[in-house]
């Protein structure tokens, strides 16, 4: 497992400065504006309500655009990733947009030793974060082991589905594992999901897919309530190349029967 975990910090610690420096983030807009919010964010307004007040922690949160946004709604948020170029990444944007967001350098599992247990009245996670665990009970775990009680895990990922389906193919084909598997999927990659010309050497990468019933039972073991579930027939990126359009929103949808797949799902829980 530590060799997959090195395999994928390497390819993280790679790409986030490419990232950052990718309009596919709108780093620059998100600098030069104060009301503005990422796209997955703004996405979510609705369900998140209000939470301003809110101490809360974006798990896996990458460069920290999310978790800027979130901050700019009024929660007082800390960011936690297991990149360092990624943590390094988020410091900067943050203070170059006046946000007060602190970021921790930790893996997901290891939350619980570098935050405060049983503090926080909000868990964020976001998309394309689960599939990099090998563990959905672990990461359950970890949820309602940082939540106060009463407080709310809110999570918008990648649907099972769409991770199972071959992205290559030219109709869609069920490629990969839905379930959980104790074996990732290795992917080769010299590209990453936003527009970049940087060079990447770390090309290797390890993911598992979780099954829908998967997550909402892990989270149930660990003591939560699921309080929503939405699936939704978008994504914030274009998942499928040459099968999706970019709508007004900013999300993809599929060009033809987009009622047939579902894309993304919103996900709520709270800890008894």
């Amino acid at each position: 497992m530590a060799d997959y975990f090195a395999v994928n910090r390497d390819n993280w610690d790679e790409r986030a400065p490419a990232h950052a420096a990718s309009p596919g983030y709108s780093v620059r807009e998100l600098i030069a504006d104060p009301e503005r919010l990422s796209g997955v964010v703004r996405f979510d307004v609705p369900r998140l309500g209000d939470i301003a007040g809110l101490r809360g922690v974006h798990l896996q949160c990458h460069i920290g655009t999310d978790t800027i946004s979130l901050a700019r709604l009024g929660a007082r948020m800390t960011g936690l990733d297991f990149s360092s170029a990624a943590v390094a990444e988020g410091k900067r944007i943050a203070a170059a947009a006046g946000a007060d967001v602190e970021f921790v350098e930790s893996d997901l599992y290891g939350a619980p030793d570098v935050l405060p247990v049983g503090a926080f009245d909000l868990v964020f996670t976001g998309i394309g974060a689960l599939c990099w665990l090998p563990d959905i009970r672990r990461w359950a775990g970890v949820v309602a082991t940082l939540l106060k009680p009463g407080g709310r895990l809110f999570l918008r990922e990648g649907h099972p589905m769409l991770w199972a389906i071959d992205d290559e193919a030219d109709a869609l084909l069920v490629g990969y594992p839905y379930f959980e598997t104790p074996e990732p999927a290795t992917f080769e990659d010299e590209s990453s999901y936003v527009p970049t010309a940087a060079p990447f050497v770390h090309t290797t990468s390890h993911s598992w897919n979780h099954g829908l019933g998967e997550i909402v039972t892990a989270l149930l073991e660990a003591g939560m309530t699921i309080t929503q579930l939405v699936e939704h027939d978008t994504v914030p990126w274009d998942a499928l190349p040459g099968k999706m359009v970019e709508g007004a929103d900013g999300e993809y949808r599929l060009r033809e029967h987009p009622e047939r797949l579902p894309l993304t799902y919103t996900l709520q829980a709270t800890k008894a």
